[in-house]
Formats: C-alpha cells, structure tokens, sequence
C-alpha cells in the first residue's frame, strides 16, 4: 500500500512572554522542519532560519536518513561559521527536528538535535519519537530524576546539544513505520512545556482537520502561560488508493505547492501575497469565461455590460490600492503582537484583499508600550514613510531596543 498525505497544517506564535519568536520552520511536503533558535538578541532567529533555510535548496538524490543528517550537519557549520565570523552572535544556536515522509515505502526519517520534539499518534496514543538532548532527559534516563520531578525542574531548559555552537554537531535520525490514519507532530519546546502528552493527544485526537489541531494545540499552550515561543506541524497520513477526504488533497505534486518558506525565500519563489493574489483573480477571470461560452448569445452583451462596469470599479480600486501602497506608511499590531510597519492603507475589501502590506515587524509587543504609545500604534494614522520609520525607530529606542 502507498501512503498520501491527506492533511497538514503548521503555525507558530510568539506566546504570552516573549517579545519576539526565534522559532522558524519550513515545510514543503514530504518535508517538514522545525527550529528552535537560542541566543541574545537577534541571535537565536538567525541561528535557527539558517537552519530551517538549509532545507530550501534541492536536496540531494539518496536515503532519506542521510539526507537529513548530511543537510543538519551543513547547517550546523552555517551557524558555526556565522558566529565565528560575527561576535554579536556568539553564543547562538539552535535546535532542529526534521522529518521526510516516504510515501512508498510508508515510513518517516527523522533527524533531531536540542529538545524539539517529533510525535506520532496512532490509535488515540501518542509516541514521543525523538529524545530531548537537555540536561534534564540525561538525569532521568540515568534514574536521578522521576518523570514527575523531570517536568517540572527548573533546569528544564537546559539543552545539551544544538547547532551552532561547535563545529561539529552530532545528528540522531531514525524511520519509524507509518500507515494509514497515523498524525504526525513536530513541536518546539513552547508547546510540550506547556501541555503534557495527555493534553497533546486529546487535543490532536479531536481536532477535525489538521488546521483546527495546530490552532488548538497553540492556543492551549498560550491559555497555560506560553512562556516560549511556541511552533506545531502537523500531518496526516491516509491510503493513497482511497477516496481523497472531502476538503483536502494528496500532497506532493509540485514541490512549490504548499511550501511555507522562510523570510524573503517566499518571495524569491514568487509566493508572496501579492502574488497569491493576483493567480487568485486570473482563475477567476478563466472560469468566468468560460461560463459566459456556455451561455445563449442574446444574454452575453448584458453580462458583458455588467461585467465590465464591475471590472472598471475593480480597476479605479486597484489604482487607488496601488498608489496608496506606494506614498502612504503606517504602524500597526501584527499577528504575533509586535509592533509592525506597513505600506498602504489600513484596509481590506470584500474576500480578505488588503490594501497593505508587512514591510518589518520589531521585536517589541505592543501590549508592553505606555497607553500614549500604544495609541499612536493601534490609532492607524497615515504617514509618510520617513515620519513612519522615525516613529518606530523612537519607539524601539524608548524600549532598550537597537
């Protein structure tokens, strides 16, 4: 039997205490990758999208244990590399858990360093596959701490192997068996310090879609204190001769289909909003002529009248979009809670169009400013890109921020 995957899902979140999420991730089916990252400042997100970036690239043609340990290693000397050369990022690092789906031969390779985590459920349990490298995990395997006293230390955190900080990392990968109906999740440590294993396998068992999983799964663990970043993928497995599940598709196709990239790597793959947006309006141009060919002839000038009334009001709206994108800056809320800059104007017409765009998000959460602060943040007040730019500039500087 071959396997397919029937549903995926990923997300990620600040939480409640961090001013900025160092967790990054990469996805693009059978491959999915999260990391962890570590270190002062800015560091930590540039230890672990270095390591989530190093899964971008063609991998190479061989076993898919091999590549993951050959890919980590090369990330590793990456980071290594980076903070030798750099030394406000000395100290950084990250951890990172990967896995490749082989559909044919129905099994998962995994590789992991750090304490993220790969699970599988199957049957309502949940199997932790991967084993934390902290100090914590190494006294319990050695029966100096019960299971008990292991999930609440206060030394939890400590980790006893990342990337980064030698030249040299060793990678632990493992296949497990997969078949049909199993769930598979990758998870930062901000969700499993946060939920138990009970709670996580409640939370996945119940979920009816993959989607509503990961947003249960990061909201629990922000209800519970969210005291780290917090990163879930998701994805199950079914029968590839059976019926596709209604609202879903087999994966795997076209290795740009539901990518979910890192930082300008979007862009370069040409999947921006923007973009997203337009593939969006030429479909629908496509299927609305080829309703007007299946129309009698004596209605198609009226519907042409119609339709190109409509198309002008779209164009007058495009215009105005396209020049205010263009002259006019202001600052706002992203969804991660931080204090973020945009280009155009704060609004949204009918079907989710916007008419702005994310240009930075800082590291500093809004809820944290002065009441005057936050106003001046939330109030949407237009402005030009250098009065925009100073403002943000201030507000970062007011809060100890570069």
């Amino acid at each position: 039997m071959t396997l397919r995957i029937d549903d995926q899902a990923v997300r990620t979140d600040t939480g409640r205490q961090r001013n900025a999420n160092e967790d990054s991730l990469f996805t693009r089916a059978p491959l999915f990758v999260i990391a962890d990252g570590m270190g002062g400042a800015q560091a930590g997100e540039v230890a672990s999208k270095a390591a989530a970036e190093s899964f971008e690239r063609e991998l190479p043609q061989a076993p898919p244990e091999q590549v993951l340990r050959e890919t980590i290693e090369e990330a590793n000397r990456t980071i290594h590399e980076l903070a030798r050369k750099d030394p406000s990022l000395t100290g950084m690092g990250t951890t990172t858990t990967a896995a490749i789906v082989d559909l044919e031969a129905e099994e998962v390779a995994i590789g992991h360093v750090g304490d993220s985590r790969a699970y599988r459920l199957r049957g309502g349990k949940l199997e932790q596959l991967t084993r934390d490298h902290s100090l914590v995990e190494e006294m319990r395997r050695k029966g100096q701490l019960t299971e008990a006293q292991a999930e609440d230390h206060p030394q939890r955190s400590i980790i006893t192997r990342a990337l980064g900080p030698e030249p040299v990392v060793e990678v632990d990968v493992q296949t497990v068996p997969a078949q049909a109906g199993d769930v598979f999740l990758i998870c930062s440590d901000g969700l499993t310090t946060m939920l138990d294993d009970e709670q996580v396998a409640r939370l996945l068992g119940r979920a009816s879609s993959m989607e509503a999983a990961v947003r249960a799964l990061v909201d629990e663990a922000n209800r519970a204190g969210g005291r780290d970043n917090i990163t879930v993928i998701v994805f199950k497995l079914g029968d590839a001769a059976a019926p596709v599940p209604a609202g879903t598709e087999p994966s795997g196709s076209d290795p740009a289909e539901g990518a979910t990239l890192v930082g300008a790597a979007a862009e370069e793959a040409g999947l921006t909003a923007t973009e997203v947006r337009r593939r969006a309006a030429a479909e629908a141009a496509r299927q609305r002529r080829e309703e007007l060919e299946a129309k009698p002839r004596h209605k198609r000038l009226k519907t042409a009248a119609k339709i190109l009334i409509a198309l002008l009001l779209v164009g007058a709206i495009a215009f105005g979009a396209w020049y205010g994108n263009r002259q006019v800056w202001f600052l706002g809320t992203d969804d991660a809670g931080r204090v973020a800059l945009y280009r155009g104007l704060p609004y949204e017409l009918p079907f989710g169009i916007a008419l702005y765009d994310e240009r930075y998000a800082s590291p500093i959460q809004t809820t944290a400013l002065p009441p005057k602060r936050q106003d001046a943040v939330t109030g949407h007040s237009l402005r030009s890109r250098d009065d925009a730019v100073d403002l943000i500039e201030d507000i970062q500087s007011s809060q100890g921020v570069p």
